[in-house]
């Protein structure tokens, strides 16, 4: 039996439809996902940044090597602002970070050419998401239409468990999204070990992950499309080590519901569907 789909009202923001890009940046805003003042301040950042650099495991998703370029923590600053679009300076060290809307939809854009690209080939995805009360709507509704465009979403290791951290650990789907489960309910993590788990069932031609997910993909030399906060400097890291391509700095656990502009922006991006239509 054919796996059913989840329903999409039509007036719901999730359909497909033509959105103009002043309407996807007032979307982000209004959810807070990009702004002036979204979820972390400047010390949390540079925190974690300390930590990074200092090769906290924790901080590293399960990339390797990032420590072995010498980056400072200003220089890791510095990277992370230039994709999220705030001012790097080292001398300010408190207040909000601020995430520019339009790096967040030039970075959205990108995403949604590869995974327009990946539909038109017929290629094998995976989705996964350590933000399961955040992230999973949004990559749901992207394999959603990935699926109806020509990929397949694979879900290896589907039920893959084992003991960690004094727990039950397992891998589930919900709408071919992954996630790190009790066996009950879903986990926040940053680890890479579900991933590395996946991977050594199978191996496919594009991940859109996050966290330890999207970290382990990209240590793996898998094509990752990574999403990432403004504390979260792993995956941009990476990519200015070249190791990835794209990197979406936005922020990553607002309310499910808000991220229909991430989806919009990416569906944007694929070219208009049969007899015209947009999905």
């Amino acid at each position: 039996m054919a796996r059913s789909e989840p329903a999409v009202d039509p007036t719901s923001p999730w359909r497909v439809r033509a959105c103009s890009r002043d309407e996807l940046r007032r979307g982000l805003l209004a959810g807070r996902i990009a702004g002036p003042a979204v979820s972390h301040d400047r010390d949390n950042v540079r925190r974690k940044i300390a930590r990074l650099v200092a090769g906290d495991p924790e901080l590293q998703f399960g990339i390797r090597g990032l420590t072995d370029a010498g980056l400072t923590p200003d220089d890791v600053l510095a990277l992370v602002a230039a994709e999220a679009g705030f001012d790097p300076d080292p001398a300010i060290v408190e207040g909000p970070v601020p995430v520019d809307p339009g790096h967040v939809l030039d970075r959205l854009d990108s995403a949604g050419d590869r995974l327009a690209e990946a539909a038109a080939r017929g290629e094998r995805v995976l989705l996964a998401t350590g933000h399961p009360a955040g992230l999973s709507p949004l990559y749901m509704a992207v394999g959603q239409l990935l699926r109806r465009r020509g990929a397949t979403i694979v879900r290896p290791g589907s039920g893959e468990r084992w003991w960690g951290e004094g727990r039950h650990r397992e891998v589930r789907y919900l709408h071919g999204v992954a996630m790190l489960t009790d066996g009950a309910s879903a986990i926040h993590t940053h680890s890479p070990e579900p991933m590395e788990r996946i991977l050594m069932w199978d191996t496919p031609d594009l991940v859109l992950a996050d966290h330890g997910f999207a970290g382990a993909a990209i240590q793996a030399g898998v094509e990752t499309i990574s999403v990432a906060d403004v504390n979260d400097p792993a995956p941009v890291v990476a990519k200015w080590l070249g190791r990835t391509r794209i990197v979406v700095v936005m922020d990553d656990n607002v309310q499910p519901e808000d991220y229909w502009p991430c989806f919009q922006a990416i569906a944007g991006r694929f070219p208009p569907g049969p007899a015209g239509r947009p999905g």
